[in-house]
Formats: structure tokens, C-alpha cells, sequence
């Protein structure tokens, strides 16, 4: 196993929740932590710090790779915002380029979206973009370079009826692009898992 898969099962079994909602996930076998004493650690009432940082890191460990360093950046972004702060920060994740190629539907995993994208397989209105982070703008076009179309991976998620596309992005399959329509709300988004942004908000701002 891959550490970047290993990490991907930690984070579920640590969460104890399938925060992807994939059928993979170790959590739908065994809802208890990881390690040797995962099956009899008490879990006793957390702390309101403790459920904003477990907020905090849900959230941030579902976007794939991203670092506590740039998690914070994209925080201190929509807090400078007027209006929402909450809101703000998930129209911000959502609108990175690798989050937005997973909603797409043109990888099975937000991993597997942050590699395609450094691996210089992704086009942002007709040019190379191969920055995971980059930002995307409302009305951006977004679609897979040469062989990337033919890709297994990348066949088989646009065919899996694991999830959907949602409304915000406009997805054609056969031509491998994608728009996007819209800036997010929470409300849009299809986690699979309740995030609470508003409890990122309360950790940060302590």
C-alpha cells in the first residue's frame, strides 16, 4: 500500500467517518481508530476545542494534500471577505483547480485530481496549468490535455456511478472539459459527510 493511500484510509478511521463516501473505505469494516489500541480507546466527551479542531481537520484532510500552511492562507482569505466567512472558505476550496477537476468527475479522488494536475495533464482555458492550487474564476473552462483523455483512471471515474456532478459545474464527458458555473455554498457542495465550516471559523478565530 502506497503512503498516500495509507494516509488516505488514516484519515477516514482517525474522523470515524468515510469522509470521500467511497465503498474502499476501512471505516465501512472497522469504525474504531488506527492502531494497536484504535478497538478499546474511550472516546469521552471532546471539548469545544477538540470538535473545532476535528472540524478543521476533516475538512481540510477531504481536500486531498493540502497543508496546514495553505489551509490557513485560504482561511485568512474569506475571513478578510465581507460577509460569511464559512461560506466564503468553501466557495475558496472549491474553487481550486484540483478540487474542481475531482468534482468534475475526471478522477476518483481529490489525490488523484492534485496529481493530474502537477503532472501537466490539465488546461485552464486553453493553457497548461500545472498548479493544484491555482484559482479558478467563474466561467473557466477546464479540460484534460492528450493522452490524459484516455487514461484508465480517468475512463473509469467519469463512468462510475459512485457520485454526481453537481450543478455548479458543467460537465462534458466526451469532449473531457468542464465549467465552471458558479461559486459555491456549503449547501451545494456534495459532501458525503457534514463539514461544519463554521467550527473552522471558531478554531481559527479563538
Amino acid at each position: 500500500m502506497s503512503r498516500r493511500i495509507n494516509a488516505k484510509h488514516k484519515i477516514d478511521r482517525r474522523m470515524g467517518e468515510n469522509i470521500w463516501g467511497r465503498p474502499k473505505s476501512p471505516i465501512n469494516k472497522r469504525d474504531y481508530g488506527p492502531g494497536q489500541h484504535g478497538q478499546s480507546r474511550r472516546r469521552g466527551k471532546m471539548s469545544d476545542f477538540g470538535l473545532h479542531l476535528m472540524a478543521k481537520q476533516k475538512l481540510k484532510g477531504y481536500y486531498g494534500n493540502i497543508s496546514e500552511k495553505q489551509f490557513r492562507k485560504i482561511y485568512d482569505e474569506a475571513a478578510r471577505r465581507r460577509g460569511n466567512t464559512a461560506e466564503f472558505l468553501i466557495g475558496l476550496l472549491e474553487s481550486r483547480l484540483d478540487a474542481f477537476v475531482y468534482r468534475a468527475k475526471f478522477v476518483p479522488t481529490p489525490f488523484a485530481a492534485r496529481q493530474l494536475v502537477n503532472h501537466g495533464h490539465v488546461n485552464v482555458n486553453g493553457r497548461r496549468v500545472n498548479i493544484a492550487s491555482y484559482r479558478l474564476k467563474e466561467g473557466d473552462v477546464v479540460e484534460l490535455r492528450g493522452k490524459a483523455r484516455t487514461m484508465a483512471l480517468v475512463l473509469e471515474a467519469v463512468q462510475s456511478p459512485e457520485r454526481d456532478v453537481p450543478d455548479y459545474v458543467e460537465a462534458d464527458h466526451a469532449k473531457m472539459s468542464a465549467r465552471l458555473v458558479r461559486r459555491p455554498e456549503l449547501a451545494d457542495v456534495p459532501y458525503p459527510v457534514r463539514m461544519e465550516p463554521n467550527a473552522v471559523v471558531e478554531f481559527y478565530s479563538r
